[in-house]
């Protein structure tokens, strides 16, 4: 056996009728769109898409409102959902985020957007407001952060004031601003469990109050072309009618085969010459044993016994068999954590090499395309730091579907938005009634 190549058996391909999930892709009619195998964009395909303009009239403003559809990113990270949103249609002006780590990759692969670091609870909606312009169509999306909402927070933080960390109330500002804008659509996504939560129950009824028309449903992402499972709550609100998440197509669904497969070979704590994140952490040499003896899809109950770690020889360790484990090629990936670089750390292996994924492996399975930048040429490869920025981001699949189906709608509802017609009319809604209290 080779040094890279373990003795993995055959794999078979993926279905290609399968929607990557048991009970299939959802339609409300029966028939299921054609559509093109989901891809990444790399980032030259997202600057020239960014730089065509769309027909406008002698005033100046775009003949279709589809044309015309603009977007201000809170919680933008390192661009995830931008990316995705630009290969969609949407012209994205603005990101935010606390984080200024993320000002290098969202600016460096989105040229002409301006990342605007800060607190959003600190945002000023007249800031807002002058990024949106005189858009037709203004899509204020947040996406912030999960951690609180998270089922580690539920299950490990009983005994702390879970309610009062101050991530919680991101959401409540971002109600603020939708309250403050107004803006003609708004989307968010988030873990499933957000869903239970007070904070999201008040954001949803804010919205309803203020005459949106809401849409809520946990999906997995590997249904619409991302190559990994991933759960995520989407919310999408329109003031023009109803709007949902556009249906999945079959033929989206793709493998860690079709997406990592080709890229070089490399050793456990090694670095590729020719792509600096294509790095893997170093395994420990017991580690190397242990993967050395994995099968793809299996798990740690398959090593000899002087191979499992303590904890699993106990009884209660039993129950954890997804730790330590291989991908396979033939099935997405499982859903990527901010420690998706580490064997130890979920089925985070590579399915025939000895040793964990890549950082550049993880951010395509991410939807990343292979050429996204995340830091500068001269900086340090640090594996926490940019785990972190990658397994937080939302999944750029999954931000070309919010795009699509907002740009759906609005040609559905395509008088209203040229009219800027709502749907009912505006009514007011107190702070203190978005905050819950008395």
């Amino acid at each position: 056996m080779s040094d890279i190549e373990c003795d993995a058996p055959p794999s078979t391909r993926l279905d290609p009728t399968a929607s990557g999930s048991s009970s299939g892709p959802r339609s409300t009619n029966g028939s299921t769109p054609e559509r093109p195998l989901a891809h990444s964009e790399t980032t030259s395909e997202v600057t020239e898409r960014m730089a065509r303009k769309a027909p406008t009239t002698t005033s100046g403003r775009t003949e279709r409102p589809e044309d015309d559809v603009v977007c201000v990113d809170l919680f933008c990270g390192a661009g995830g959902l931008t990316h995705g949103l630009i290969s969609a249609g949407v012209k994205v002006r603005a990101g935010v985020d606390f984080d200024e780590a993320c000002k290098f990759p969202y600016e460096a692969n989105h040229p002409g957007i301006t990342f605007h670091g800060g607190d959003v609870a600190e945002l000023d909606a007249e800031k807002v407001r002058e990024w949106f312009g005189g858009a037709t169509v203004r899509v204020l999306a947040g996406c912030a952060p999960c951690q609180p909402f998270s089922t580690y927070a539920l299950r490990y933080q009983k005994d702390e004031p879970v309610e009062e960390d101050k991530r919680w109330r991101l959401l409540d500002e971002f109600g603020r601003l939708v309250e403050e804008l107004m803006p003609e659509i708004v989307a968010m996504e988030n873990v499933p469990t957000v869903t239970k939560h007070a904070v999201f129950k008040r954001f949803k009824s804010t919205l309803e109050s203020l005459g949106y028309k809401v849409w809520v449903d946990v999906i997995d992402c590997a249904e619409y072309g991302l190559p990994q499972r991933r759960n995520r709550t989407v919310l999408l609100a329109s003031l023009h009618g109803d709007i949902k998440l556009r249906e999945p197509v079959a033929s989206e669904a793709r493998t860690v085969e079709d997406v990592i497969k080709e890229m070089p070979v490399l050793r456990h704590g090694g670095t590729d010459k020719s792509d600096r994140l294509h790095a893997a952490s170093r395994l420990s040499d017991l580690n190397y044993k242990r993967i050395t003896v994995s099968r793809p899809g299996g798990t740690w109950r398959d090593w000899p016994v002087e191979l499992r770690a303590d904890c699993h020889k106990k009884k209660s360790g039993k129950t954890y068999p997804s730790v330590y484990g291989r991908m396979t090629w033939d099935e997405p990936a499982p859903t990527l954590t901010t420690q998706f670089y580490g064997f130890g750390n979920g089925r985070f292996g590579h399915p025939t090499q000895r040793r964990g994924l890549s950082l550049r492996e993880g951010a395509m399975l991410q939807g990343f395309p292979k050429d996204y930048k995340f830091i500068p040429e001269d900086a340090e490869i640090q594996f926490k730091a940019l785990g972190r920025m990658i397994g937080n981001a939302v999944p750029v699949d999954l931000g070309r579907v919010i795009g699509e189906s907002i740009i759906e709608h609005v040609v559905q509802h395509r008088d209203a938005f040229t009219k800027n017609v709502k749907n009912v009319d505006r009514p007011s809604s107190s702070a203190k009634h978005r905050r819950g209290a008395e």
